[in-house]
């Protein structure tokens, strides 16, 4: 999709340090892609509480039967 938008230069310059696009459109796809991603993961904590694990669920046991 097309559109003109008017980007703050100094925020611009800014982030292409942390970015390997090199160009503006790449710089806000990038932006984009991450905003999307945050948000998503941010969803997830919803589900805090709705699994119940067993008491006696022994996490570091089954690291080191693997082994």
């Amino acid at each position: 999709m097309r559109t003109n938008i008017v980007l703050d230069e100094k925020l611009v310059q800014a982030a292409f340090k942390y970015s390997k696009g090199k160009t503006k459109c790449d710089l806000v796809h990038q932006a984009l892609q991450e905003f999307a991603e945050h948000h998503r993961r941010r969803d997830v904590r919803k589900l805090r509480d709705t699994v119940k694990i067993r008491q006696r669920y022994d996490h570091k046991k089954l690291r080191t039967e693997q082994s």
